[in-house]
């Protein structure tokens, strides 16, 4: 028998907030948290903006020494792991550690770290590269790092599907509990890839926008104007819980997780398949796995990168997928307001669909200025709305051609 999977403490570090309060009024708000790059000079690079977190510091969370030895994208993941324990109210002390497991996807990992030390490397030689380079900048060591300060003893992995990786975290460690191998799972995404190498690589391929101008405008999913994702950074953390567990401890309920779907495009490095085919099968395919009635999903937290293929296949997606039933749906991309934090896009867009069946507010796309003639869902433009939602879905779909799709519940 299956067992049922409940949601019950949220963290995040973000572009536009940071704890679950903050982050989801800013979100409810419409503030956008993308401007100017301060982290390095970007007077050569065609794009000059990214969604960077703001007043965030690490020594709140983490051992000052320690903190030295952590990239940046490990600190956003233990801070926010910190945060949803907190949130959960989870007496570390009194649980069985065994059976509290942690998985946590990035798309890139320590690339900061990387950086530096390859900098270190031409300049001074191999003898100066630090010793915690290793240990700094492979893509596991935010599951890990999180699994040593928490202390959890179970399932520890680490998921690296680029922009799908949070999404595929959530949707793994809830089959992880709904099988019986764990009752806690910590679980989401985290990513600090805002650097001169990273940049380069976006630009250059040129996948990011080049609005500079006006950077509060520059994420503009659905417009007919758009022209590339702007990168953002942080952390989205979830607890997720066997629901007999969480009962049996009086734990608050934000939402249930009954579905996941994950599929291949199988198609090419970085464009989606033609008519979206893989996202509808994802999306699908967790519906299935939930036994959800089309009729009764009342929000998708789009993808909606704001790049020409992306909004119009996923879009198209939704269309095939749902039928008629797609115009009766709100759909929007919060990455208007968020930038795209990567692998650690489909965790803080998870937390936004807990928050949105918690309270029954679905959040806007902002920036639409002339809707793509293509593109006629209802994206719940320029301001949120009041709506009782019943299940909510969050798409991410990643370089590689990997697609992911959870299905959140009221409980």
């Amino acid at each position: 028998m299956k067992r049922r999977v409940v949601i019950t403490g949220l963290g995040c570090v973000t572009p536009v907030g940071n704890g679950k309060e903050e982050f989801w009024s800013n979100i409810k708000s419409g503030f956008c948290g993308i401007d100017k790059v301060t982290r390095f000079d970007t007077s050569t690079f065609q794009t000059q903006v990214a969604a960077e977190v703001k007043n965030f510091n690490g020594e709140e969370y983490i051992n000052k020494k320690e903190l030295k030895r952590l990239d940046r994208f490990t600190q956003y993941a233990i801070a926010s792991a910190k945060m949803a324990v907190e949130d959960a109210k989870l007496d570390l002390d009194t649980i069985n550690k065994e059976s509290m497991g942690v998985i946590i996807g990035t798309g890139i990992g320590g690339v900061e770290t990387i950086e530096e030390q390859h900098k270190i490397l031409l300049d001074k030689g191999n003898k100066r590269v630090s010793p915690f380079f290793v240990p700094m900048m492979i893509g596991n060591m935010a599951a890990g790092q999180v699994s040593i300060s928490l202390g959890a003893k179970g399932p520890n992995t680490n998921v690296c599907t680029a922009c799908a990786s949070g999404t595929h975290s959530i949707g793994d460690a809830f089959k992880i509990i709904q099988r019986g191998d764990a009752s806690i799972m910590v679980a989401g995404g985290s990513e600090a890839p805002i650097t001169a190498l990273a940049f380069s690589g976006f630009c250059n391929m040129k996948a990011m926008t080049t609005r500079n101008d006006n950077p509060k405008t520059a994420s503009r999913p659905f417009d007919k104007d758009r022209d590339g994702f702007v990168m953002g950074e942080g952390a989205g953390i979830l607890i997720l819980e066997d629901l007999e567990h969480a009962l049996s401890r009086s734990a608050k309920i934000y939402a249930e997780i009954v579905g996941y779907g994950l599929t291949a495009d199988a198609y090419h490095m970085t464009t989606p398949a033609e008519d979206g085919e893989g996202a509808r099968r994802a999306m699908e395919m967790a519906l299935q796995d939930g036994e959800v009635p089309l009729d009764e999903v009342d929000y998708i937290n789009a993808h909606g990168t704001s790049t020409p293929y992306n909004d119009r296949l996923e879009t198209l997606a939704i269309k095939n997928l749902f039928e008629d039933k797609a115009y009766k749906l709100c759909v929007s991309s919060t990455k208007s307001m968020t930038g795209h934090l990567l692998g650690a896009a489909g965790a803080i867009e998870a937390i936004i669909c807990t928050m949105s069946i918690e309270e029954g507010f679905i959040p806007p796309t902002i920036n639409v200025e002339t809707l793509d003639e293509e593109l006629d869902l209802d994206y719940v433009l320029d301001k949120g709305k009041s709506k009782n939602v019943r299940y909510a879905m969050s798409n991410s779909l990643g370089f590689g051609g990997h697609n992911a799709s959870i299905v959140l519940k009221k409980y």
